[in-house]
């Protein structure tokens, strides 16, 4: 099948797998729910977790869908051929169902059936893992390749760093994966020239992942009981190999967002490699925001956490525009082409147009007016260095940041363009210092997440239950309360929903005597699994509703509380013992956090 758009191949995709039994599901908010590990959905998996670790989807053992993911690691290498901060990536998935021979089997047919993508199936590479003294060579997927029709000099075998997921803490499920690769054009960069080398001869497309081991606080891995299969193909990458596209913004993904932006800045894509790369960044990072605005539970720029990720995107791309020649008020322009590209595969961003515009004005304002006072304080700092020494100082780069606004890594990228480089040990010294990041905090990001289903862990769930509607009691009156992120961490609760104002201290105490009001009357908490037109009907509070199928789970706690929810959770009010707010403040525009604990 000749494809050429990235709508035909989201569609057939979804298609291909309802085909086998799978029900599409919708995507999940870019934001997760819960999770302390991480900031972003960053993999398709991320929302499937508790489902993957033995809960019960109400969509079945068998699902497919599109997910927004977005990933800033690789953030400095944005505007070469293939990275991009925000990508979709294509699942399917069997929740103790299926495993290696139908997963190998069906990504075979999907790839090279002419009724599908129909790519020549030389042009296809194949990993598997080598194995090592924790878990045997995976000749069983390498077998089920072999079947398909694969010659055995285009299958891999590959170590722990190159094929193998998770777990995605210290513990949990993870398993290994078989990844998919185009052979490009390029010749092998040696004799040992494999999908593990960096050379761009192989260029992966797809992963399954087959999730059958629990990893043991001791190191050791056993069988898991509940057997896997987790898949990913990145739609970016996989419609520009489809098309013979040079990059993924040579692509319909980018094309109109370039075009608007060559229309603004009076230059044309490609006519010099700093102008190309400017302009990807502009591209990419515009795309990247808006998503995240745009999410149903969107965040706004702020110093911290999401808001600061998204502050980092804004400016990085007002700073690229500038660049190019782009006058003020652009990024809200480039939006509008983002939001119009985007309508019918996330209508959250036309529902959320006016905020999304707002947002990033305000932060193009803020950044554009210190900006030219920063950059003539970054040209102070560089010119009286001239000769002495090559490295900022810490001390430096945060008046950069504490008085110009000027991100770490924007003041890494100037330095780096002039042939410096900066003291970050010493920015992060004087960053924690001043309470812009907590050290404890950023530890404890990286403990537990997703994979702790702790019994403390689903208390405390439960304890935001309760307090969302604790809120909407006390203060529904004067606007409406939606919850606009949770993170749950085995120790505390933080819950951030909409309101207009700090909620005052009297406030906070009948919203705390509600909560151990409900706590103290022991209510059996009641799941039961129905539509989410039944959900509704019955009152149930359905947040964020994207990303429900046509079956969810609701959680009924007595007469407080009747939401929907993926759990997990805990048995009883009672078993919480009791609940205190710790501290209540701004998350950002129009959103408060409040922090609290429950009884141990």
């Amino acid at each position: 099948m000749n494809i050429s758009h990235s709508s035909e191949l989201r569609s057939l995709f979804l298609k291909f797998f309802e085909s086998k039994g799978h029900a599409v599901i919708p995507g999940a908010s870019v934001i997760p729910e819960n999770d302390p590990t991480v900031l972003f959905t960053t993999a398709g998996m991320h929302p499937l977790v508790p489902y993957l670790l033995g809960a019960k989807h109400p969509m079945g053992t068998r699902l497919t869908d599109v997910q927004k993911c977005i990933r800033t690691g690789d953030i400095d290498e944005v505007g070469d051929a293939s990275h991009c901060t925000f990508f979709e990536m294509l699942g399917n998935w069997s929740l103790g169902d299926y495993f290696k021979k139908e997963a190998i089997s069906w990504s075979w047919e999907f790839l090279t059936s002419p009724e599908w993508l129909g790519i020549d199936k030389d042009r296809l590479a194949f990993s598997v893992f080598a194995g090592d003294d924790d878990c045997p060579r995976d000749e069983e997927a390498a077998g089920y390749w072999l079947e398909c029709g694969v010659k055995k000099e285009n299958i891999f075998y590959l170590p722990k760093k190159n094929n193998w997921w998770g777990p995605a803490g210290m513990t949990g499920p993870c398993g290994p994966d078989t990844e998919m690769f185009i052979i490009t054009d390029k010749e092998p960069c040696g004799p040992d020239c494999s999908p593990a080398c960096d050379c761009g001869r192989y260029l992966e497309i797809w992963n399954d992942v087959f999730m059958q081991y629990d990893k043991q606080a001791d190191g050791t891995f056993q069988p898991l009981k509940q057997k896997n299969v987790d898949t990913g193909m990145g739609l970016e990458r996989t419609i520009g190999v489809l098309t013979g596209a040079k990059s993924v913004y040579e692509t319909d993904l980018f094309s109109d967002i370039l075009a608007k932006i060559c229309e603004i800045s009076g230059k044309q894509y490609g006519e010099d490699e700093e102008t190309t790369r400017s302009m990807r960044i502009v591209a990419d990072h515009m795309r990247t925001a808006t998503i995240i605005i745009g999410d149903d539970r969107g965040v706004t720029p702020s110093n911290v956490d999401q808001g600061y990720v998204l502050r980092r995107l804004i400016r990085r791309s007002v700073r690229h525009g500038m660049q190019l020649g782009m006058p003020e008020g652009f990024t809200g322009e480039i939006a509008k082409v983002i939001i119009n590209q985007y309508k019918d595969v996330y209508p959250e961003l036309v529902r959320h147009e006016a905020f999304i515009l707002e947002q990033l004005g305000l932060e193009e304002q803020r950044f554009q007016r210190t900006l030219k006072q920063g950059m003539r304080e970054f040209e102070k700092v560089t010119d009286a260095m001239q000769g002495r020494s090559t490295v900022i100082s810490g001390r430096s780069a945060f008046k950069l940041y504490d008085t110009y606004g000027f991100p770490i890594e924007i003041t890494v990228e100037l330095a780096r363009e002039k042939g410096f480089t900066v003291d970050e040990e010493g920015f992060q010294e004087r960053f924690r210092e001043h309470q812009k990041l907590s050290q404890a905090g950023s530890e404890q990001r990286f403990k537990g997440g997703l994979a702790d289903n702790s019994e403390e862990t689903a208390k405390l769930h439960s304890a935001t239950h309760l307090l969302h509607a604790a809120l909407r009691k006390v203060l529904g009156h004067e606007a409406e309360v939606a919850q606009k992120g949770s993170n749950i961490t085995a120790e505390r609760l933080r819950f951030d929903f909409s309101f207009p104002r700090k909620v005052n201290p009297d406030e906070l105490k009948e919203v705390e005597r509600l909560v151990n009001e409900a706590i103290a009357a022991s209510a059996e908490i009641i799941c039961e699994e129905m539509t989410v037109e039944e959900a509704k009907e019955q009152g149930a509070i359905g947040l964020f509703e994207s990303k429900y199928g046509e079956r969810v789970k609701v959680y009924t706690m007595g007469e407080f509380s009747k939401e929907i929810c993926g759990g997990p959770h805990a048995a009883n009010t009672g078993d919480l013992k009791s609940f205190k707010i710790q501290k209540e403040e701004s998350s950002s525009a129009g959103v408060r956090r409040i922090k609290a604990v429950i009884g141990k």
